[in-house]
C-alpha cells in the first residue's frame, strides 16, 4: 500500500534502491500521513520538510502507521510549502534508521499482528532526490495512492469474512442446544444465508475494481463505493457470527471476537465512512 505512488512517480533511482526490494519482500514499507490533528483532512497535515541545500530537514509527527515496528523506509506526505495550497506537499522516501526518526507502538483493540504506532521525526535529514516525482505534487499522489490501499483493504476484508462465515457454519453445526443444532434452526440459517449474500455483493465490487483498473480505466468512484460498502458489510457479518457464537465469541482466543474488533477500523482506516460519501457527493457534484 505505500509503493504505488514510487512506482507510477519515482525516479529509477528510487525504485532500484526502494521498489525492487519491498517487492522482492527484502524491505517493508509504510504510508506515513496521519497525524495527530489530522486524519481524513489530510490538506491539514502539519509535518514540515524545510529545504536546506540538498536536503530535507524534517520535523513533525505521524500516528496510526501501519508497519511501525518493521518497516525499513517511510512514504512521507509533508509540507515543502505551506503557503502554496494543495501543491505545497510533497511525498518524501525516509528510512525509517535515519537519525532523528523514532517511534512508539499503539496499544489497539484489533489487528494485534499489525504493528501500529506513532512516529516522531526531529531534524530529520534525508536527500531531496527522495522526492516522489516533482516537489509540490505530493497531495495529488497520494489521494491516487489511497485507492490502491483502500482496494487492498477492501479485498483483505472479503477474504476475512468470508472465513469467518465458514468458521461460523461449522461452529453452528457442532453447537448443540435445546436438543438440536445450532445450524438447525432457521433463524441460524437465515441469518448466514444473509451474510453470504453481503459478502457476495463486496467481492462482486471489488471484482469490478479489479477489472476497471486492470482496463486502464479510472476505477476512482467504484474504488470508494466499494470501501464504503464492504466497510460496513464486515461489521455487519462480523456482529452476526459474533452474536451465533455466543458467550465463547467474547474469549479472546475466539476468531468471532477478534473479528468484530478488528473489523470496526474497515469504517475508519484508509478513509472514513463519512469522507467516502463526501468525496463522492463532490465528484457526482449532488
Amino acid at each position: 500500500m505505500a509503493t504505488p505512488s514510487l512506482h507510477r512517480f519515482g525516479s529509477e533511482e528510487l525504485k532500484q534502491k526502494y521498489l525492487v526490494p519491498a517487492i522482492r519482500g527484502e524491505m517493508v514499507s509504510a504510508i506515513a500521513v496521519t497525524e495527530p490533528d489530522a486524519g481524513s483532512d489530510v490538506a491539514g497535515i502539519r509535518t514540515r520538510a524545510v529545504r536546506d541545500g540538498d536536503d530535507w530537514v524534517i520535523n513533525g509527527s505521524k500516528i496510526y502507521i501501519t508497519n511501525a515496528a518493521t518497516a525499513d523506509w517511510l512514504c512521507l506526505l509533508a509540507v515543502t510549502d505551506p503557503n502554496a495550497g494543495h501543491a505545497g506537499f510533497s511525498q518524501i522516501i525516509v528510512p525509517t534508521n535515519t537519525a532523528g526518526v523514532s517511534y512508539d507502538l499503539l496499544d489497539k483493540i484489533g489487528y494485534w499482528g499489525s504493528d501500529t504506532g506513532l512516529f516522531f521525526f526531529e531534524d530529520v535529514r534525508v536527500p531531496v532526490s527522495n522526492t516522489i516525482g516533482p516537489i509540490g505534487a505530493g497531495f495529488a499522489q497520494q489521494m491516487m495512492q489511497f485507492q490502491a490501499e483502500r482496494l487492498v483493504a477492501t479485498i483483505g476484508l472479503i477474504a476475512y469474512c468470508e472465513e469467518l462465515w465458514e468458521t461460523t457454519c461449522n461452529w453452528a453445526r457442532e453447537r448443540k442446544l435445546f436438543g438440536k443444532t445450532l445450524m438447525s434452526m432457521q433463524n441460524t440459517q437465515f441469518k448466514l444465508v444473509e451474510c453470504k449474500t453481503l459478502l457476495t455483493t463486496g467481492r462482486l465490487m471489488n471484482e469490478a475494481c479489479v477489472k476497471a483498473l486492470v482496463n486502464g480505466e479510472d476505477a476512482t468512484d467504484l474504488i470508494s463505493m466499494a470501501k464504503l460498502h464492504v466497510g460496513r458489510v464486515s461489521r455487519q457479518v462480523a456482529d452476526v457470527c459474533f452474536q451465533l457464537h455466543g458467550g465463547a465469541a467474547y474469549m479472546k482466543e475466539s476468531m468471532a471476537g477478534r473479528a468484530f474488533c478488528d473489523t470496526r477500523i474497515a469504517s475508519i482506516g484508509g478513509g472514513s465512512d463519512e469522507t467516502m460519501m463526501y468525496y463522492l457527493a463532490k465528484r457526482w457534484k449532488l
